[in-house]
This record gives C-alpha cells, sequence and structure tokens, in this order.
C-alpha cells in the first residue's frame, strides 16, 4: 500500500539562519496511522510540520533538498492551495488561522473555497459545532474566545473539510483537560470511521497515551533520534534524555524500583500490571498532604467583582483573597473567566462593580495600568499579543530600559534570563525566528525582568516542552522563595499545578466553586467534573490497586 506521507533524506535550512533546522529527515507514515511527533522546544517539530503542510517554503522561505511525497507523489514543489486538498492544519498560534467575522463564517470559510452548496455548508457547520461545543459560539468572532474555544474553532474549521491527513500543532496547549481528552476520543472515533491519518506535535504525552497512537517519533536538534511505538519509548530512557515528562503513574511505580521492562499494560495506569507491584505502591512512604498555607494578611483583595461581555454577566459579585507571598494555580474549564478576571486585576479591562484592593497600596482602580504595572506584572497565553520589539534582547530589556536601569545592568540581567530558557545565543536574533513556545518563554522573561509584586502568569507552559517548562517554573519559584513575589498562575497544565503550587481557586462559569489544595482538587471527582479537569493517572494507578490516600499518592510526585 502506498504510504499517506514521505519524507526522503529532507533537509531544510531557513533563509536567516546558518545552519539547516532539520537535517536528512527519513520518515514514513502509513494510511490511517497515528504519529505523535515529541522533542525538546526548538528541535524542529514546527518546521517538520510546515514541510508538510507546505507552509515551508512558500511562506517561510530557505533551502529546501530531498523529497516529500504525498500518497506516492511528488509534493515537494506543490503549492500551499494544492498541498491544502490532502492535509488540513489545525495551528498552534490559533489566531493566524482565523478569515471569518464569526466563528460559523470561519468554520465554512474551506467549504466555500470548495464551492459547496448553501445546504451542505449549513449542514456540515451545524454537524462540527456540535461535535466540538460550539453551538452557542456560532455568531461571535473567533478573536473574541478564550484560548480554549479559539482551539476548538480551529479545529473545526479543518475538520469540516474532510482532508485525508490531518496535522495537529500542539493541539492540547490550550484546551482544558477534560476538552483535550474529548478531542482525542473524537479523533479515535474520526480514525475509526473514515480510516484519516494523524501527525500530531505535542508535549502533553501523558495525555496522548491514554488514547490511540502507534508511533512516536522524537526530534533533537533537527534529526529523527527515536522512531518506535509508545510501549518501547516508555520502556527506555528516551524521555529523560530529551528532558520530556514522564507519566505520573509511571513516576509514581519508578518510585517503588520496579523494573519497567517486566510490567504489562504500560501505556495506561488502568492495565500496568507486575507481580508484586500492589504490594510495593502499597508500601511506598506518602507524604503529608500541605495545608493551603494562607498567611495571616490578604495580598490582593477581591469583592464583590461583576463584570460581563455584550449583556451577558460572567462574574456576579465574585470574592476573594490572594494573600502575600503564596502561589496559588487558578484552574477551570475554557470560557469560565479566567483570563478575563487575570485582565481585570491587571487593570486591561475595568469592572462594572466591585473592588480591587492591594495590600499598602489600597484601590486598584484609581490607578492607570501604567501605574498598577509597578505591582502586577501580567503574562498573556499570546505571546503575540505582547511583543512590540524586533530583537530578542530588547525585547526582555524594554522594560528595564523604560525604568531607566543602567544598560550595564540590564545586559547582564537579560543575558542572564536568556541563559534560563535557553534563548541566549539566539539574543541578537529577530523576533520573528522564533517558534510560538520560544515567543511564549520571551514574554514570560520579560514581564519577569521587573519583578512585580504579584505576577500573573496565562498559561505559562503551553507550548512548552517539560524542561524549559520546569526551567521557567523554577525561576518563578526562585522569586516566589526568595523576593516574596506573590505569583497567580492560571493553568490547564495538572502536572504543572501539583509541582509548583500550594493553593487551587476553581472557576466555573464565572463563580468561584472550590479553594483547596491541588491535591485534593485532582483526587475530588466532582470538582474534576464540574471544572473539566481530568482525573490524574496517579489516581487511576489508586484506584487500580486500591491504595489509600490518592491524594498523598498524588503529591508524591510534585516534589514536595
Amino acid at each position: 500500500m502506498t504510504a499517506a506521507l514521505e519524507f526522503q533524506h529532507v533537509t531544510f535550512q531557513y533563509d536567516a539562519q546558518a545552519a539547516p533546522t532539520l537535517r536528512d529527515i527519513n520518515l514514513t507514515v502509513q494510511r490511517g496511522e497515528r504519529i505523535l511527533i515529541a522533542g525538546p522546544s526548538g528541535s524542529g517539530k514546527t518546521t517538520l510540520g510546515q514541510l508538510i503542510n507546505g507552509l515551508i517554503p512558500h511562506a517561510y522561505p530557505g533551502e529546501l533538498t530531498g523529497k516529500i511525497l504525498i500518497d506516492g507523489q511528488d509534493a515537494t514543489t506543490a503549492s500551499i492551495f494544492e498541498r491544502s486538498f490532502s492535509v488540513g492544519t489545525v495551528l498552534q498560534d490559533t489566531d493566524a488561522q482565523f478569515v471569518g467575522l464569526s466563528v460559523a463564517e470561519d468554520i465554512a470559510f474551506a467549504l466555500e473555497n470548495d464551492n459547496a452548496t448553501h445546504d451542505e455548508i449549513i449542514s456540515k457547520v451545524q454537524r462540527w459545532a456540535d461535535v466540538l461545543d460550539l453551538q452557542d459560539l456560532l455568531t461571535i468572532a473567533p478573536q473574541h474566545l478564550s484560548g480554549g474555544q479559539k482551539q476548538r474553532v480551529a479545529m473545526a474549521g479543518v475538520l469540516v473539510d474532510d482532508s485525508p491527513i490531518l496535522l495537529f500543532d500542539e493541539p492540547l496547549a490550550s484546551l482544558d483537560p477534560a476538552s483535550g481528552h474529548r478531542m482525542l476520543a473524537l479523533l479515535d472515533q474520526l480514525q475509526a470511521e473514515y480510516g484519516l491519518t494523524v501527525v500530531m506535535i505535542e508535549h502533553r504525552l501523558e495525555d496522548v497515551l491514554q488514547n490511540r497512537l502507534d508511533r512516536v517519533i522524537v526530534l533533537e536538534e533537527g534529526q529523527i533520534t527515536f522512531d518506535d511505538t509508545p510501549e518501547t519509548l516508555l520502556r527506555s530512557d528516551t524521555l529523560h534524555q530529551y528532558g520530556l515528562a514522564v507519566p505520573g503513574y509511571l513516576q509514581v511505580v519508578q518510585q517503588t524500583g520496579f523494573d519497567l521492562n517486566v510490567v504489562t499494560g504500560i501505556r495506561s495506569p488502568k492495565t500496568i500490571d507486575g507481580e508484586g507491584l500492589g504490594e510495593r505502591l502499597t508500601q511506598l512512604a506518602l507524604p503529608k498532604i500541605k495545608a493551603t498555607g494562607k498567611a495571616k494578611e490578604p495580598l490582593l483583595t477581591i469583592d464583590e467583582l461583576s463584570f460581563g461581555f455584550d449583556h451577558r454577566a460572567l462574574f456576579n459579585q465574585l470574592s476573594t483573597e490572594i494573600y502575600d507571598g503564596e502561589l496559588v494555580a487558578l484552574v477551570g474549564k475554557n470560557g469560565s473567566g479566567k483570563s478575563t478576571l487575570s485582565k481585570i486585576i491587571a487593570g486591561f479591562i475595568t469592572p462594572t462593580a466591585g473592588k480591587l484592593s492591594l495590600a499598602n497600596v489600597g484601590d486598584l482602580g484609581v490607578l492607570s495600568i501604567k501605574e498598577r504595572a509597578s505591582y502586577i506584572g501580567y503574562v498573556s497565553q499570546n505571546p503575540n499579543e505582547m511583543i512590540t520589539q524586533a530583537i530578542i534582547f530588547d525585547e526582555v530589556a524594554s522594560g528595564l530600559r523604560l525604568r531607566g536601569v543602567a544598560e550595564e545592568d540590564i545586559t547582564k540581567q537579560v543575558n542572564d534570563l536568556l541563559r534560563l530558557a535557553g534563548l541566549y545565543e539566539m539574543r541578537n536574533w529577530p523576533v520573528t525566528v522564533l517558534s510560538y513556545g520560544q515567543k511564549k518563554r520571551l514574554t514570560i522573561l520579560s514581564v519577569l525582568a521587573l519583578q512585580p509584586q504579584v505576577l500573573i502568569l496565562d498559561e505559562p507552559t503551553a507550548g512548552q516542552d517539560y524542561a524549559n517548562a520546569q526551567a521557567i517554573m523554577q525561576f518563578v519559584r526562585h522569586l516566589h522563595d526568595e523576593l516574596g513575589t506573590t505569583v497567580i498562575v492560571i493553568t490547564h497544565d495538572m502536572s504543572l499545578m501539583l509541582r509548583v503550587a500550594e493553593r487551587a481557586l476553581v472557576l466555573v462559569d464565572g463563580e468561584l466553586i472550590a479553594d483547596t489544595t491541588p491535591a485534593d482538587l485532582l483526587t475530588n471527582e466532582e470538582l474534576v467534573d464540574k471544572a473539566a479537569l481530568h482525573l490524574t493517572t496517579v489516581y487511576d494507578l489508586a484506584q487500580r490497586f486500591n491504595l489509600a490516600n490518592p491524594a498523598a499518592l498524588t503529591q508524591l510526585i510534585a516534589g514536595e
């Protein structure tokens, strides 16, 4: 059978770079197969995806050698338009994908280009809106949606056109855990029904592994260093070797000293087994669940906050307190108001009622955005909304320069930050050459450099590999521990929440429904369901072996 996709000795070098990004890539993807492209940020994953969908070399010029075959035909020189009949793409940066004035128009765009009938367009748009829970959003502009809602709209716009090959670039990055699992289950169904071929670029390996996956391809410095089954990957040291996240349930099993080469059912916590494994798990020394650690005095007080969009109430007298020096995770399903709340705190949006106050400052409502920025730093989930400079170094330095810091001090501080995030060697490059994940790190650094009293990070690890996410959050921990910075992290990354947060605030449809510890949250089935989260693989492991205190077992892998 002819392969769906084949790379033959493909090498690509961007015009702006001195060395190839991808080197001698040989890869075959069979029809109906689902493969995962993994690897550290900057390893060439996105470049490989752009070679598949034709953005390279047409939109991003450079030198391309070798052959790319789609369904046995040489597609190396095919236009983006010609390639689109075979490959449908959901970009990591969804804003770059939208063309319609409303969600319905955006979903219908491909069908209109194909000259589909009016009735066919209406029928297919409604079908995919139902599948992806977009019925109530069809008249809204895509740019007004939350990050997760945007992701679902982009998916609908691709799925509606029935392309035989689907390419997903970080499809889970902005989705709440429940939506991510629904999307993966939907792909299982689509592949079974239509024989689709799926190529997925994703860092959230633990989530992807819980559904169908035929092969894993690992890239490192532009070369394929691993090409094998998920089972082989999990038994090997490859994840550690390339700084990728080991699934939580396997971390727990490894702490027992059990040999992963002799376990069965390694792909899932619901199937993993081995002689004596249950006994070893019960003998683990479990940590004591830490309290939420509230300080005596609140730093940030939100009092009876109200706000809404287009005559639709989002917050109605919302009240809570953020305590001095704590690290809080704000979680909940897509569209619940997490990003909106953070923008209200930062001063970008004015509430219709209520009061926000900061200890030793008073009412934040009387301060301008510039004045408020002296106390509250905000990093948007979309890095393109924040970047103002052409050169990478200048972007991190811009805030320090506005504050009149000496250039000698700026150079040291900025270079230290760039080294932390793996961007130092690129410091004099234009920002445009960075991947979406690298841009994400850049904007986080530019705000961290100012050492605000309250730091709000909106989805800081979306699009980041495990090693870079850990490095960034370790730096945030340093600010938190050494300088007493209060940090609010908005995240769908439950692993991140477990590792850095001492308190979790759960926001659902504009209402604060829980204030608890991360470990307790992720082992509370009712809360997990309401917040569109997902029970951790550690919880599933505890259920399988009837282990007591799954919350403590969950906290075991948080490094506490």
